[in-house]
């Protein structure tokens, strides 16, 4: 294979790396030659810390800087804690917005002296930005707020960084492959998984995006355009 100048020796930093959509992001960042950064809480040879905590994000930073001097991408990826109006408490709630919003936002202006020129953020946002199921207010708050935090970034980093947001809707991070309704519900016909949106975070950072920033893409197999009327395309609503 070979691999895209865009990314050859250029240093990526992914937040929730070791696992799911930002695992499948950094092997392809890798195999196009990329020199990957990672930080998550579960074990591994990457940073390992709770990226909730300015210490934690403080030290990462210095030990990216220290090590490689610059970075070109910025990926905040890592998610953030999912419980509704009924059970969230206020230290629950906190915390969510301090993974899926402070974080990102830190993160970007401890490496904003850093970025070297043709440099992107993606940020890692959710379907649920738009849309909502009931009992999800922290997770989904923080969506939402990493999406508006996208074009603040875009405009504030504006001729030296692009910035932009992706939302992906159901992706299965164990790659399973499913059959009737949990498929065709999607107008794409199938369920999601992480490559998906890791193709779409490489196409975002690469040269054939720069004219793009600013921008939020909802990668969801069509979910959030399809409309749903009781009694329409086999969908009936019980109860009331």
């Amino acid at each position: 294979m070979t691999q895209d100048r865009d990314f050859q020796n250029k240093v990526a930093v992914i937040t929730g790396g070791a696992n799911g959509i930002g695992k499948c992001a950094a092997a392809q960042f890798r195999s196009e030659g990329a020199l990957v950064e990672i930080i998550d809480s579960a074990p591994g040879d990457h940073f390992v810390g709770d990226i909730g905590d300015r210490s934690v994000l403080e030290a990462f930073a210095e030990s990216v800087v220290a090590k490689h001097g610059h970075i070109y991408f910025l990926i905040n990826n890592a998610p953030p804690l999912m419980k509704g109006i009924d059970e969230c408490s206020y230290e629950d709630f906190s915390r969510a917005l301090a993974v899926g919003v402070t974080a990102p936002c830190y993160l970007s202006k401890l490496f904003a002296p850093y970025f070297s020129d043709g440099g992107s953020i993606i940020n890692i946002s959710s379907s649920r930005d738009r849309m909502s199921q009931p009992q999800t207010e922290s997770y989904t708050a923080a969506k939402g707020g990493i999406a508006a935090l996208t074009h603040a970034l875009a405009v504030s980093f504006a001729g030296r960084v692009r910035v932009n947001s992706i939302s992906p809707g159901w992706i299965d991070t164990a790659y399973r492959k499913y059959d009737g309704p949990d498929a065709y519900q999607q107008p794409a016909g199938r369920v999601g998984d992480p490559l998906d949106i890791a193709n779409a975070v490489l196409f975002l950072c690469s040269g054939k995006a720069g004219f793009i920033t600013g921008e939020n893409i909802c990668i969801d197999g069509g979910m959030t355009k399809l409309m749903i009327y009781h009694g329409d395309n086999g969908w009936t609503l019980s109860g009331g």
